[in-house]
């Protein structure tokens, strides 16, 4: 198979969808590479790394996506690619249906073959390959968070971990899975009065083992975010419903409660945001300030830390990069459940449920489909 590896153009994206490690694996095993001159620019890495590692290097992504049975990407195609999508083109990338409807019709329309790298996931919840970025953006809504509660960025003016005499800032974390964990240890670590909600009580336990002192728990409803949230210097929404919308869990008045300066870093904000008052932002223009709370919306913010970001994303998707071209999508998303759960759309329908029903479209179960075509 011809893997095609294009420069993201998603405005303040740096990462690419592989590292020249990644490549070298594929073209091992006897598959071709094309990528993209110049990109991995952004995350270091130039185009004679890529040929040494056995790529050949296309002047642009029209020779990219024209020659490629397999895109790897980061980021979800952008409406200046939907022209280059092709019926049975399979797209392995991050994708986020749910927060576009404009984006999710086109793919649809466009007949390719859709693997979305956050609705993958193991037989026991977790899920391979949206875990690392997962990870990064957990740990950046602390360090974002931390440096817009300064003044000079119109914040608070207050110091996350604080001094001896003077107390800390109180972060309030929603969600207790993987974004909220590494928020909390952060956070934490840096010296600041925690506090995690989630509905699962398991988890909660589980948390609530393994953290410091400085972290508390609590149970995730109406009653407890009214109390805790007025007194939050930094609000960290890290809220995933895989493949869905995520729920608004902080009302605009719960926002308006706030003191002027706090700061809220909405991480789901790439699937429509847990927070009222949030909305998508980038790199350039990362935050607004909404009844006096400065709010970060950045939507790709491990693209920040790209170097870091690209090599753990290629960790993570390498392997199940080669089941595809080694077999083909169908045959591997039968063979392999993982494979057959980040499969959202594929013949021109919507095979994620979650997706479908978020935009009130039709939905056929990826079971019956890849049976057929395997």
């Amino acid at each position: 198979m011809v893997i095609g590896i294009p420069k993201e153009i998603k405005p303040y994206e740096f990462r690419v969808g592989i590292a020249p490690d990644g490549v070298e694996q594929l073209v091992r095993r006897g598959h071709e590479a094309v990528v993209q001159a110049s990109a991995g620019e952004g995350s270091g890495i130039t185009d004679k790394e890529y040929e040494a590692a056995g790529a050949r290097i296309a002047a642009d992504p029209a020779q990219v996506y024209e020659r490629a049975g397999m895109i790897m990407k980061v980021k979800e195609p952008q409406p200046e690619e939907y022209p280059l999508l092709r019926d049975g083109q399979v797209i392995y990338a991050y994708f986020h249906f749910a927060a576009s409807e404009e984006l999710t019709k086109a793919v649809r329309d466009s007949g390719a073959v859709a693997i979305a790298y956050e609705t993958m996931h193991t037989p026991d919840g977790n899920h391979p390959a949206l875990t690392p970025m997962s990870e990064v953006a957990g740990k950046m809504a602390v360090q974002e968070g931390a440096k817009y509660l300064e003044r000079p960025m119109m914040g608070r003016g207050i110091l996350l971990g604080g001094v001896p005499g003077v107390a800390p800032a109180q972060v309030i974390i929603i969600g207790g899975g993987t974004v909220g964990t590494n928020a909390a240890k952060v956070a934490a670590g840096l010296g600041a009065r925690v506090t995690i909600l989630d509905i699962d009580l398991k988890r909660l336990r589980y948390l609530d083992d393994v953290m410091p002192k400085n972290v508390t728990t609590l149970f995730c409803n109406t009653h407890n975010l009214r109390q805790r949230i007025p007194c939050a210097d930094l609000v960290v929404g890290a809220v995933l419903v895989e493949g869905a919308r995520a729920p608004v869990i902080v009302t605009e008045e719960m926002v308006k409660s706030m003191n002027r300066g706090a700061v809220i870093v909405d991480v789901a904000v790439d699937q429509g945001g847990c927070i009222a008052t949030s909305r998508p932002t980038s790199h350039g223009e990362p935050t607004f300030i909404e009844h006096g709370v400065l709010h970060y919306g950045v939507t790709n913010m491990p693209g920040a830390v790209a170097r870091t970001s690209t090599i753990a994303l290629t960790n993570a998707t390498t392997g199940y990069a080669l089941e595809i071209a080694d077999k083909g999508w169908a045959r591997a998303a039968a063979e392999n459940t993982v494979i057959l759960s980040g499969l959202n759309m594929c013949n021109k329908r919507i095979t994620n449920k979650a997706v479908a029903q978020t935009f009130g479209l039709e939905f056929v179960d990826p079971t019956e489909l890849v049976c057929q075509l395997a």
